[in-house]
């Protein structure tokens, strides 16, 4: 094993740096400790989904020495982990052949990960940094009340987020992926995450083990 590579959804048809540099900021405590070992660390924004797939199973395929990572929306609701990492993994792999009708055969499970439902729940599981960012005027009682944000569909999180960010009072407008989702990342509290998102926990668990086991 010679370096971690995470293939993540996201980005657009053209994904610029801004995305990867959110990414890699929330996930920095796991970068430091892939360098401390001497490993190479990669994340590489895709933009779609299926696009995404492809590029991992290329890599899986070619780069041998490589841990590569797939990390991609959930899209819909996933069964609740048991804790049993094996199982757990099995079961994102059979949502992804089920919804995607991706062909994962062949791959390790515990190398695919997902953002349940979307990326937005690890962005509203810390409503402190995005109060700060959005300023004065940005409504923080119309974000998802429930602990557990992977429970709460996509559309109501969309929904809460732009109910959230409605007020034309906010400089910097409402919530819109492309403006905002960069920076928003790099001030996200990761532990804020793991604590209402399961599987960001589960994710950073994984990375967490890989990376010390190399």
């Amino acid at each position: 094993m010679k370096a971690i590579a995470i293939y993540a959804e996201g980005g657009g048809d053209h994904p610029g740096p801004e995305l990867r540099v959110g990414f890699d900021t929330l996930l920095r405590a796991q970068k430091e400790a892939a360098r401390a070992r001497k490993l190479r660390w990669r994340m590489v924004l895709c933009g779609g989904r299926k696009a995404t797939c492809d590029a991992f199973l290329d890599a899986v395929r070619t780069e041998l020495e490589v841990v590569n990572v797939l990390l991609v929306d959930s899209e819909g609701p996933v069964a609740a982990e048991t804790g049993d990492e094996r199982n757990d993994a099995a079961v994102r792999c059979q949502h992804l052949r089920t919804r995607d009708g991706w062909n994962l055969d062949g791959v390790d499970a515990q190398r695919i990960h997902l953002m349940v439902q979307c990326m937005e729940a690890w962005i509203v599981a810390d409503p402190e940094a995005l109060t700060s960012f959005y300023g004065q005027h940005f409504n923080a009682n119309a974000l998802p009340a429930r602990q557990n944000l992977e429970e709460e569909p996509k559309q109501d999180l969309y929904d809460k987020l732009d109910r959230a960010t409605g007020n034309r009072r906010l400089t910097k407008g409402r919530y819109g992926k492309i403006r905002h989702a960069s920076e928003l990342l790099k001030r996200i509290d990761p532990a804020k995450v793991a604590v209402r998102c399961p599987r960001f926990a589960t994710f950073t668990r994984w990375l967490d083990a890989t990376i010390a086991g190399a």
